[in-house]
């Protein structure tokens, strides 16, 4: 009787967690999202995967926003339904310093990717992916610099904030200087 009622308090806060902990993750990203110093307020593109949105539309957006602001753009390609992407998300909200460098530095642009949307002509402009999340850095002028498998930013315990941070680093846009 006693494993009985264990197994049905377990299936009670398995299924609580499930529905809840979305809930819950929204309101903790929110929290963590509030107290950190970002030089730039984030536009929608760069927050969630949104099958309904107009890739090219936010594309010209986040292109027109880099050339503003003298950064890059960083597309991140995958969805709601891709668990290494909720990692990535994770991964990044835990690390403060590699989240402001990633905003910092570039402009984030989420490209949904799904069963009921898969943005067809869209990926097409891209160089094909191999798996998800994908990445590519763009200039502010459209010019596609690199195209990135997320794995390379992983170590043996999950994503590598050294790994992050001298990618971030390495193909943020550099500021001419004047010559002298």
């Amino acid at each position: 009787m006693k494993s009985v009622l264990l197994v049905v308090l377990a299936l009670m806060v398995n299924v609580a967690v499930f529905y809840v902990s979305p809930i819950y993750a929204e309101s903790v990203n929110d929290n963590l999202l509030s107290h950190l110093s970002l030089e730039y307020e984030l536009p929608e593109y760069s927050k969630v995967y949104d099958d309904q949105r107009d890739p090219f539309s936010d594309a010209n957006a986040a292109l027109i926003l880099a050339k503003k602001t003298n950064r890059n753009v960083l597309i991140e390609i995958g969805g709601n339904w891709c668990t290494w992407c909720h990692k990535m998300d994770a991964f990044l909200l835990a690390n403060p310093n590699v989240y402001q460098a990633l905003h910092n530095k570039y402009v984030l642009l989420k490209i949904s990717v799904s069963d009921v949307n898969e943005n067809e002509s869209f990926m097409k402009s891209l160089p094909p992916v191999l798996g998800y999340p994908h990445m590519y850095v763009s200039t502010a002028s459209g010019k596609m610099l690199l195209s990135k498998d997320t794995a390379e930013l992983q170590d043996n315990n999950g994503y590598s904030k050294e790994y992050w941070l001298t990618f971030l680093n390495q193909w943020q846009r550099k500021a001419t200087l004047p010559k002298l």
